[in-house]
């Protein structure tokens, strides 16, 4: 739209700008006409033809660049025609797809519907028959095998267990011929035969119960007395399964235990960082005593920094050696804190060395009742506010401290409440 406004402005100052070429050349004209008339009329045919021909060509340039961009309106009009139409195809071909899937399905259904129409239910009343035949044949056996035990009196344990096991079997053997017929029916998705399954497959179940409690009764019948033995015998073997199944547990879990037991006495890995707590004691001890430090430890609870302890007297030697000695050179201090074990406090001290890129920590036992100690801030400036809330909080004081002062609480605060015996106190009480 502005290119088309553009357009018809070119024109309207074009054209302007030929009629005033004109006029001032039809001036020009007219004044040298004054002098010769001849000479004006060839002048004025002459104005007018360049006037002509350069409107002529104005216009044909101004045409050009209307159908230029008449031309790029229309090329970017056809590519998003294009891409319009090729979205359209896309959706036009996946409804196709959709829809052909959907009719296979749908012939693939109706095939199989017919199919299972189809099947005789010849197999289904065959294996119905079968399975009323076995059980009149298990029932006749049952009963000739209660005449004989009636007529012997004699204990058969034995025979009851083998006539257990093959009502037993015989179950099996008509839940799987159940099972392969509705797996046979399934094949040929039969709904209905399903439901036909499902029901051949409960009364083969409730024919097979009502068979075990016939031979129970029969059992009981034949033995008499010795039913109760036999149900001694059972309550017996369950018993024994429960105490194998008790020892087993017991086994696993002792072995279980022993596993577990077994892995705390597995020798722990050195630290990575042990060297380091070698070279730090070892360049110590070379350097300022054996008696200097207390105790050399890798900390597993704080990421395995090697861990120092000094003796309240060496406390501020050590850490000036720690500060000044080349082949250690722990220039920064990263932490100050104090802590209350109520049997004594500790001062802790993080050091972390620029040049070596290795970490150190210091600590310091003193006693709860007057806790004092050296001041590290002539060593490290940044041990000044720390040092300051360890007295604030804790009342331990840092002899040689410049300013040591409360800095969380003001100054007529009584107590110091990381203290564990800290109690608050209140004027008005």
């Amino acid at each position: 739209m502005s290119e088309g406004k553009d357009l018809e402005q070119q024109k309207r100052e074009a054209a302007e700008r030929a009629k005033e070429l004109a006029k001032k050349k039809l001036a020009e004209r007219q004044q040298q006409a004054s002098e010769s008339p001849k000479e004006e009329d060839d002048a004025k045919e002459l104005a007018k033809k360049k006037a002509a021909a350069a409107a002529k060509a104005k216009a044909a340039a101004l045409a050009k660049q209307k159908a230029k961009a008449e031309a790029e309106s229309q090329a970017e009009g056809a590519t998003e025609t294009t891409d319009d139409a090729k979205e359209l195809a896309k959706k036009k071909a996946a409804a196709a797809a959709k829809a052909k899937a959907a009719a296979l399905a749908k012939q693939k259904a109706n095939e199989a519907a017919s199919e299972s129409n189809e099947q005789p239910l010849d197999d289904k009343e065959l294996a119905k028959k079968k399975a009323a035949a076995a059980a009149k044949a298990k029932a006749a056996a049952l009963a000739k095998q209660k005449a004989k035990e009636a007529e012997d009196g004699s204990d058969s344990d034995d025979d009851v267990a083998k006539a257990k096991a093959k009502a037993a079997a015989a179950a099996k053997a008509k839940a799987a011929a159940l099972a392969k017929q509705k797996a046979k029916a399934a094949a040929g998705d039969a709904s209905d035969s399903d439901d036909d399954v499902a029901k051949a497959k409960a009364k083969a179940v409730a024919a097979a119960k009502a068979k075990a409690a016939a031979a129970a009764k029969a059992k009981a019948a034949a033995l008499g007395d010795a039913g109760g033995d036999v149900d001694k015998e059972k309550a017996k073997a369950i018993a024994i399964a429960k105490a194998k199944a008790a020892a087993a547990a017991k086994l696993k879990a002792a072995k279980a235990g022993g596993a577990e037991a077994a892995e705390p006495e597995e020798e722990k890995k050195p630290s990575v960082n042990q060297p380091y707590l070698d070279k730090y004691v070892k360049v110590i001890k070379d350097h300022l005593g054996e008696e200097v430090l207390e105790d050399a430890y890798i900390n597993p609870l704080s990421k395995d920094v090697p861990t120092l302890v000094a003796k309240k007297d060496t406390y501020f030697k050590v850490a000036q050696f720690l500060r000044y000695n080349e082949q250690l050179g722990f220039d920064y201090l990263s932490e100050l804190h104090g802590t209350d074990f109520e049997t004594h406090m500790e001062v802790y001290v993080h050091l972390f060395s620029y040049k070596n890129r290795q970490s150190v920590a210091l600590k310091v036992k003193i006693d709860r009742d007057e806790p004092v100690i050296d001041s590290i801030q002539p060593l490290w400036e940044g041990a000044n506010w720390p040092e300051c809330e360890a007295f604030d909080l804790l009342g331990i004081k840092f002899t040689n401290h410049p300013d040591l002062r409360r800095i969380l609480l003001p100054e007529e605060w009584v107590g110091h409440p990381l203290r564990k015996d800290y109690e608050p106190y209140d004027v008005e009480v």
